[in-house]
């Protein structure tokens, strides 16, 4: 089978399109292809006046032998190769008399993936969550978005599907992935219900609602393969002998006795963090982000990427909502950037300890909400926070959490401030043109007091020069909310090349808790990486 990539079709398309754009690139007659399959479908936007579908598709022609060589044969063979082998294939079963069963803490992408495909390979494992089962999660979810009422152990970051749960459901990532460990995971998504489409689409994305119906279905996969999924299951420590992991102890104080656990707890878990380097598991202080969430109409978002298509019926569903990335270097040595873009969404409330208010964005599966909202975000560094503790970052992540409680009100309603006031460092003392869509609602002030003041300096240039690649970008009444910390893990449990933590045997840090992820798929990556590890180190341990 050959891969033929950079296939330019326009906005128009039919299907037959494809078919005689390979019959040009292969020069051959059309009877000579058997089959072909769409692999990544794309779009190349940068000239409004000629946006086009870029297509890379998978071609199984007859005789391939002389097809390529007669290609080789008079240079024709840009943009065609060999279809890599993508089948994902298991690295180990479970010995018939597995003594011992893992246990997965955690049950976002990573550890979902994790749990799914141990249970695949037989190890029946135990997975442990602190929070609800997804659907009461969800009403515990908007039971802080409508009525101010948070549940530290149930909410947006806590509970069945992570925190990728509430938010765009976002499937690409830039990870270097040789293994092809990507295309296990959106295989798995498939089958657990995600549309067919994330298969080929080179920037897929699920939604809320679509995520809570695979997340059951995934749960229901590893129950049937002999795995437990328990839930209100808080970890308050590890039981470690001589350097090595000998069971975890539960909140309730129950004991699982076990020498293999994937910590995949995510970046929330701060107070799991805390109990475990009180324990002594190695961790160092790394790099993340902060800064606010702006939200614009997506009509000018979609006319400023796509020009006059963003409206012409034929092609403004093939597109969808416009999205965008932006990164600006900053005259003050910091890097400011877009993050976690999410298209027709809406900003949302995403604290997990009282106090605090913290924002995220999230779509469904439409983008059709009159909103698009970006985190617009700052580098921070280890130098920054107030110690050399492997822990500060969280101490960083909380004072300007409290910060913007403070300015919110104090009722976890989110402090909100115009671009145009942000820009003239005055206070907003109400909304303009753009609605906030944040729930429990907004607070205009002045957001200044939210974030450092490097961070401030950094985004009152960085919005004005996003201004010259989007246009109306730094529009006046564009909306800022704050503050938005979670963008990643404060910290880093270290591990080595089996995955194991650095000194803590048959410990798995894994997904972006423990710094190795830092969305939906490169979590679930990790998830299927760091399983792997684990079913070899248990059949060498003699499981």
């Amino acid at each position: 089978m050959l891969r033929l990539t950079q296939i330019k079709l326009p906005l128009a398309y039919v299907e037959t399109d494809i078919a005689a754009a390979i019959v040009r690139r292969l020069v051959i007659a059309p009877d000579e292809i058997v089959d072909y399959t769409v692999f990544r479908r794309g779009y190349d936007a940068r000239k409004r006046s000629a946006i086009v579908f870029v297509f890379s598709v998978d071609v199984t022609v007859r005789d391939e032998a002389a097809v390529l060589q007669r290609l080789t044969r008079d240079n024709h063979m840009a943009n065609i190769g060999p279809t890599p082998d993508m089948a994902y294939r298991v690295v180990a079963h479970a010995p018939a008399g597995l003594t011992q069963r893992p246990v997965v803490v955690g049950t976002g992408p990573c550890g979902l993936l994790a749990g799914l495909l141990l249970a695949q390979m037989g190890f029946r494992p135990i997975i442990l969550e602190r929070g609800k089962a997804v659907r009461e999660r969800t009403k515990d979810t908007w039971g802080l978005w409508r009525e101010g009422v948070l549940n530290p152990e149930s909410n947006v970051q806590f509970g069945e599907g992570g925190a990728g749960t509430f938010s765009d459901g976002k499937l690409y990532t830039q990870i270097k992935d040789p293994q092809h460990y990507g295309r296990k995971v959106l295989n798995e998504f498939v089958a657990a219900g995600a549309p067919e489409e994330i298969l080929f689409l080179s920037k897929p994305h699920i939604g809320t609602f679509r995520l809570v119906k695979m997340v059951e279905r995934m749960r229901a996969e590893i129950i049937a393969l002999g795995g437990e999924v328990r839930f209100g299951q808080r970890v308050e420590g590890l039981d470690i002998v001589a350097g090595a992991v000998r069971g975890v102890t539960l909140a309730s104080g129950e004991h699982i006795a076990t020498n293999h656990v994937v910590l995949a707890i995510g970046h929330s878990a701060r107070d799991t963090f805390e109990r475990l380097h009180a324990q002594g598991v190695f961790m160092e202080a790394k790099s993340f982000s902060i800064g606010l969430r702006i939200e614009h109409p997506q009509t000018l978002i979609d006319q400023a990427r796509f020009g006059a298509a963003a409206t012409e019926v034929a092609t403004k569903d093939r597109l969808g909502a416009a999205d965008y990335k932006l990164v600006h270097h900053c005259a003050n040595g910091r890097a400011a950037y877009s993050f976690c873009m999410c298209p027709g969404g809406q900003v949302v409330a995403s604290c997990s300890e009282p106090g605090q208010v913290v924002t995220n964005g999230m779509s469904q599966y439409s983008r059709a909400e009159r909103n698009a909202n970006a985190a617009l975000v700052v580098e921070v560094r280890p130098e920054d926070f107030p110690s050399n503790d492997p822990l500060a970052g969280i101490a960083f992540q909380r004072q300007w959490e409290a910060q913007a409680f403070v300015a919110g009100g104090g009722d976890y309603r989110a402090p909100a401030q115009r671009v145009g006031d942000f820009l003239a460092g005055r206070p907003s003392v109400a909304v303009g043109e753009v609605e906030p869509s944040y729930q429990p609602g907004v607070r205009m002030t002045d957001l200044s007091s939210c974030v450092p003041p490097f961070v401030v300096e950094a985004l009152k240039e960085a919005i004005v020069a996003f201004d010259k690649e989007i246009k109306g970008f730094a529009m006046a009444d564009a909306l800022l909310t704050g503050v938005e910390t979670r963008t990643s893990s404060p910290l880093r449990i270290t591990r080595d090349a089996g995955c194991q933590s650095v000194n803590t045997r048959g410990l798995f840090p894994a997904g972006e808790g423990a710094g190795y992820a830092g969305g939906i798929l490169s979590a679930a990556v990790d998830g299927v990486r760091v399983a792997e590890a684990v079913a070899l180190a248990m059949l060498k341990d003699g499981a």
